[in-house]
């Protein structure tokens, strides 16, 4: 029989991951899976338990937490050997590798949507020795978006991440940034890099809107104008999808950079803060098997 093991955080989605986890076991047994369970009690347990199913050769790994759980499984699983079917069930505040892929944000209908699920290779991101799905922010917004207290994200949602980075702008700082990638070097200065790998950042799902989960690019937009007015017109570019388009950014596709500042840069890599400067990021492309629901009429 194929053997599935399920890897939750209890605290997560309002501290009901546990009661949920009863209906996941129901769901994989329906689906002929023989199903063991892993329960976090802190940080990285989430990436052990996901190297372990790996080297015990599980057929399916799904996870049940917000897109810090989420990101610490993918770094079990990535590059290993044995690369399990992946899904998870979010239940964070933004959940921004779910709405990429078509995850349900429901937690019971992501649920039921195992059972109509279908098999999809998708990219990850590689920055240094460490993995990513969704975004790497570096910059001073970065660090202040890092800062947001869990309190204004539950209350707040997107909007505590726009308003924690509204008080980096007005500080106005910046520094010479060197890019190196596929098609040459960026030079300048700069107040905030993000590299996405998707359309959805902290739940804006307009930010690339032409990035796609497995096209094999990292999305690189450099803005390089601070200031409230310079801000305004970026985000209401951010808003409508057009960010690229501004004067005030440069985008770049590529499948992999590498980064040097004038000083060393905090790194906001999914949600988690670290220094990174100076740094390599690359692609992965359709490195991970990840289980995305293709019908939900009879959901």
């Amino acid at each position: 029989m194929k053997r599935a093991v399920i890897i939750y955080n209890p605290s997560s989605g309002k501290e009901l991951a546990t009661e949920y986890k009863d209906r996941v076991i129901e769901v994989l047994e329906f689906m002929q899976y023989e199903v063991s369970t892993k329960e976090t009690t802190g940080p990285e347990d989430a990436t052990r338990f996901a190297k372990e199913a790996c080297e015990e050769k599980i057929d399916f790994v799904v996870g049940m937490g917000g897109d810090g759980t989420i990101n610490e499984l993918v770094n079990g699983i990535a590059e290993q050997d044995h690369m399990p079917l992946f899904s998870f069930i979010p239940l964070g505040t933004v959940n921004d590798f779910a709405r990429a892929l078509g995850i349900p944000l429901d937690a019971e209908t992501a649920i039921e949507a195992l059972k109509v699920g279908k098999e999809k290779t998708v990219d990850i991101g590689k920055i240094g020795s460490s993995y990513f799905m969704n975004i790497v922010a570096i910059g001073e917004i970065a660090s202040k978006v890092a800062d947001t207290s869990v309190e204004s994200k539950t209350r707040l949602g997107s909007l505590a991440y726009l308003l924690e980075g509204t008080k980096a702008i007005l500080q106005d700082n910046e520094v010479t940034m060197t890019i190196t990638h596929d098609h040459g070097k960026w030079d300048g200065n700069m107040t905030l890099v993000l590299i996405a790998l998707t359309n959805s950042v902290g739940g804006f799902e307009k930010l690339a809107p032409d990035a796609k989960v497995d096209d094999g690019f990292l999305h690189v937009f450099i803005v390089h104008e601070s200031g409230i007015p310079g801000f305004l017109r970026v985000g209401t570019k951010l808003l409508q999808g057009k960010i690229a388009e501004d004067d005030g950014v440069d985008y770049i596709k590529t499948s992999k950079v590498h980064i040097e500042t004038s000083e060393e840069l905090f790194c906001n890599v999914d949600g988690d803060e670290r220094n990174c400067t100076p740094v390599e990021i690359k692609v992965l492309p359709r490195h991970l098997r990840v289980l995305v629901p293709v019908k939900l009429e009879n959901i």
